[in-house]
């Protein structure tokens, strides 16, 4: 599956289970590691294992399966799809992480164009 696609569905994903701050940045100009870095932030421990399973549920549905899982128990779960990385963090882990300001050199995402509606907003 093509990195865009697993960004669209990991960036639903996140949106349909309210997670905050949403943000894309393409790195592969920048980087080896991936194509796009997909962050969040979650507004408890919980809401983060929520966003993290629904992001792993939904990519499993279409097929896709993540290399690797780090953080289940932590503020900041991080699911790697290879060419997709997917960051859910708690408010403090990415305030003091700010990869959003490391990566600032990416280029930002329009997510906008990959949302679909979600039903009551």
């Amino acid at each position: 599956m093509e990195s865009t696609e697993i960004l669209k569905i990991a960036a639903n994903a996140l949106n349909e289970k309210k997670a905050k701050e949403l943000a894309a940045v393409k790195i592969d100009k920048l980087t080896v590691i991936a194509e796009y870095f997909l962050m969040c932030t979650a507004t408890s421990s919980t809401h983060v294992r929520a966003l993290a399973d629904e992001v792993e549920e939904k990519l499993g549905e279409a097929g896709v399966q993540p290399h690797h899982i780090e953080g289940k128990t932590t503020g900041w779960i991080v699911l790697d799809y290879g060419s997709v990385i997917v960051h859910v963090f708690s408010r403090d882990q990415r305030e003091f992480y700010a990869l959003d300001k490391m990566w600032s050199d990416g280029e930002q995402v329009d997510l906008s164009k990959l949302l679909t509606e979600v039903e009551g907003d």
